[in-house]
């Protein structure tokens, strides 16, 4: 597969933009030996901002793009940002107190105690500097490395000019290393394993006889716990690559549509980052990581989903009879490694104490009693340690690298497979020949079925069946992960071991595995830790195969047969819902037949009132103006989890699109359910539009939202904050942050109307409304594209404001370029 390689045109820059240039000289942070690199050891970059925000960066080297980065994502989300590196220093008890709301971006620790145990561990074992000390493809190719350096220095360059702002909270502003970047980068990369853990891995203790056994989960609660954890996080998302069989000029089109986090570090920041001849990319990157993670070049377009593989595992330890910190190895003991781990933290009366804590290891990993609210207990005869591979892995920013630098979907897997450093996602992308590609190339635990099956305690057993998470038997050698040849990294499978498929028709994926990526070729040669097969897809899954094969049928009311630009982003804003789908016509059935118009609830019988009728007319969608949706919403959010199953048609795998359905209306936990919404509904209408009770707040103005939750089966999937009495979602916790709609055309470079996209938050909410935030774009039907025609990806050479200068003398002047007089200057040439 091939495609024709051009070397970029000139580009021009015709947009509502404002420009500023940076120019800096080296800051302490950027060691000596590295200044020769950069001319006069000085650093130097481009930013233009087009409508939203978005920051375009261009430089003519590595390090400056980095520096712009930096400076950039810093002015935008400084306080963000540096809570982020208060968290990874482990200085949040020093300065916030032991007791406080630790950062859930970075884990899952219930306090800063937790989490400053849990990172100064990290930085005490130097096991992020022994990865740094390796050479590519294990350490960051050189090219990551100077954009890390130049983040640095452009992130410190914002610092300075803050003029030692504290943040809300307390949160200092301080300068960083090299080194809190690669931290980050660790914890990115074990977010869904040592990230899930924190609380177990810091609160693990040999037992004493002063301190009763804590009780061990049962094994099937256990592995409902781990599978709702795992399945469940605040992270998900949606990707469809539709190839040249599906479009309608024979090239590729892309949705790429991340459910992340609205408030907090975990978001998106939207930007473009040129080298002259070297990189020309445009995308999503996760703040404080200077590479697009999901985005395009004038060739590709790709995005990541959160994959159904299982990124860990638990190994059962046989301990050494009176000796709870040595454990048996084929028979023979080894002492367990142990680390005297110490904080300081903030006491009630404001005095610097320190609390130190003894941290166990083993040859699989860290002791730990307890994972996703799963008991673990560590007894005077067992214990258990958690394995993650992504503890070894900081190539994330070398696959990045190399995606944005493709120029077809077998230059993206080749990019994957070279680099093997995506943790915990798989990737979608098509290319202009009209290819499209899903790759779950990631970092996996090499546990085959047959070693599973031999290997499983019998708690493994359980959890690996229902929840496909694996817990070895540690006192075998022969229980240890395997290899691939073609691996990187021991104990993880080689590429070739992992699904993949290239079409010419379509792939998708909604967060489930990859068996029903495309239903005409069903995925089912991988092993189990990867995903299941031939099991019930997602209500999400279900909707995106749905839209997509109603798209090429013509059957969905948009013109024509086939994908475009637009009617990609029609089928995602037409927020259909394939639970009402399925079930709103047996609902409003259901409704009728209550005797004397009451349904039953938890505590009694309540009027359904216009509650039929609501249903009735309800368009089946959660759009802004659909009426009867928030009805559907909380009884959903009941039905979902009734027992036994709701619906009367089970699944079948020979039609897994379709079933299972048929509400089952008889079923009296679906008729209380019911009643149960009605009443909860309370003062609000069962027929008010969606956008009255969905929506949040911004600068004073109240602004509706629509999509739904993930239950609900609405690709634009949006989850409320907890449900408010006679309000309802009054903001939004996760949902679509940063979507794109791209296409990519055959013989010719992408030009007007060919892009789309729009980003939720690309600061925080509560920043100043000088340059309006582009929050809730993807809460609008009407958002205009962010990045657009004009956009110089897309077309064109230079032009547009005359951007100013700064100079390494003018360093500590005001060079806020909200000052700009040229700011909101309209030089779009739409």
């Amino acid at each position: 597969m091939t495609t024709t390689r051009r070397r970029p045109a000139a580009r021009r820059w015709g947009l509502l933009a404002v420009g500023l240039a940076l120019a800096g000289t080296t800051v302490a942070t950027v060691p000596a030996h590295a200044e020769s690199e950069v001319a006069g050891g000085g650093f130097s970059a481009t930013i233009r901002y087009t409508e939203g925000g978005v920051a375009h960066i261009r430089a003519n080297n590595f390090a400056g793009v980095g520096y712009g980065y930096g400076y950039g994502a810093a002015k935008d989300n400084l306080c963000v940002l540096a809570d982020m590196y208060l968290t990874l220093s482990a200085q949040r008890s020093k300065v916030l107190g032991p007791d406080g709301p630790a950062n859930d971006a970075l884990g899952s620790a219930g306090n800063n105690l937790a989490s400053d145990l849990h990172f100064q561990r990290l930085i005490d074992s130097g096991e992020v500097e022994r990865l740094l000390a390796q050479p590519a493809p294990l350490g960051p190719k050189p090219e990551v490395r100077e954009l890390i350096r130049g983040y640095v220095a452009g992130y410190n360059r914002q610092v300075r000019e803050s003029g030692g702002r504290q943040c809300p909270g307390g949160v200092p502003v301080r300068q960083i290393g090299e080194i809190d970047v690669y931290r980050h980068l660790s914890a990115l990369a074990t977010t869904l394993g040592q990230g899930i853990a924190v609380d177990g891995l810091t609160a693990a203790r040999p037992p004493a006889p002063s301190r009763a056994e804590t009780t061990a989960t049962a094994p099937a609660e256990a592995a409902e716990l781990l599978r709702s954890t795992l399945d469940k996080p605040d992270m998900g998302s949606n990707a469809i690559a539709v190839g040249k069989d599906g479009t309608a000029d024979g090239g590729g089109v892309l949705l790429g549509n991340p459910h992340y986090p609205w408030h907090g570090g975990r978001r998106f920041w939207q930007v473009q980052l040129t080298v002259p001849g070297r990189m020309d990319v445009s995308g999503g990157t996760l703040l404080g990581l200077p590479l697009v993670q999901i985005g395009f070049n004038r060739d590709v377009a790709w995005s990541h989903t959160v994959a159904s593989a299982r990124p860990f595992g638990l190994h059962e330890l046989k301990l050494v009879p009176g000796d709870p910190t040595s454990y048996l190895v084929d028979g023979k003991p080894e002492k367990m490694t142990s680390r005297q781990v110490s904080v300081e933290v903030r006491k009630p009366d404001g005095s610097i104490g320190r609390v130190e804590r003894t941290l166990y290891g083993t040859r699989y990993g860290p002791v730990l009693t307890g994972i996703a609210r799963v008991s673990l207990p560590w007894t005077t005869t067992t214990a258990y340690a958690l394995q993650d591979p992504n503890a070894q892995n900081i190539r994330l920013l070398n696959t990045w690298y190399e995606l944005g630098r493709t120029r077809d979907t077998d230059d993206v897997l080749r990019a994957l497979t070279s680099t093997q450093g995506v943790p915990w996602v798989n990737t979608i992308a098509t290319d202009r020949a009209g290819h499209a590609l899903y790759a779950d190339v990631q970092v996996v635990p090499h546990v085959t079925d047959e070693l599973a099956r031999r290997c499983s305690t019998p708690l493994g057993q359980e959890l690996f069946r229902t929840a496909r998470v694996p817990v070895l038997d540690g006192s075998r050698g022969d229980c240890a992960w395997g290899r691939d040849p073609d691996a990187l990294q021991p104990g993880t499978f080689g590429p070739k071991r992992l699904p993949v498929l290239q079409r010419s028709d379509y792939v998708l994926n909604s967060n489930d595995s990859a068996w029903l990526t495309n239903p005409h070729q069903l995925l089912t040669d991988y092993p189990q830790i990867v995903g299941f097969k031939e099991t019930e897809a997602g209500p999400r899954t279900r909707m995106a195969v749905t839209a997509v094969e109603d798209r090429l049928a013509g059957r969905d009311g948009l013109p024509g047969r086939k994908f475009s630009r637009q009617s990609m982003q029609d089928v995602l804003f037409s927020d259909r819902s394939m639970t009402a789908e399925l079930a709103a016509a047996d609902t409003a059935r259901m409704c009728r037949a209550f005797p004397g118009g009451k349904a039953p609830t938890s505590k009694g019988t309540v009027d359904v009132g216009r509650s039929c009728e609501a249903l009735e007319k309800w368009d089946r969608r959660y759009t802004v103006d659909s009426r009867g949706a928030l009805l559907f919403d909380r009884f959903w959010q009941r039905v979902e989890s009734v027992t036994p199953s709701p619906w009367r048609v089970p699944f079948d795998r020979s039609q897994p699109v379709t079933t299972p359905n048929t509400l089952d209306i008889a079923n009296p936990a679906v008729r209380r359910a019911f009643g149960d919404a009605v009443e909860e509904l309370g003062a609000i209408a069962p027929d008010a539009r969606l956008g009255e009770n969905q929506y949040v707040v911004r600068n004073g103005e109240r602004i509706p939202v629509h999509g739904g939750d993930d239950k609900l089966g609405v690709l634009n999937m949006i989850v409320g904050a907890p449900w408010k009495a006679g309000q309802g979602y009054t903001e939004v916790v996760h949902g679509s942050s940063h979507i794109q709609a791209r296409v990519l055309r055959q013989g010719r470079l992408p030009g007007r109307g060919d892009a789309a996209d729009l980003l939720a938050v690309q600061r925080p909410v509560l920043a100043a409304p000088r340059r309006p935030d582009p929050v809730v774009l993807a809460g609008q039907v009407a958002a205009r594209p962010l990045l657009r025609a004009g956009h110089p990806v897309l077309a064109g050479a230079e032009g547009g404001p005359h951007p100013r200068t700064l100079t390494s003398t003018d360093e500590h002047t005001n060079t806020d370029e909200h000052t700009n007089t040229d700011e909101h200057t309209n030089t779009d040439e739409h």
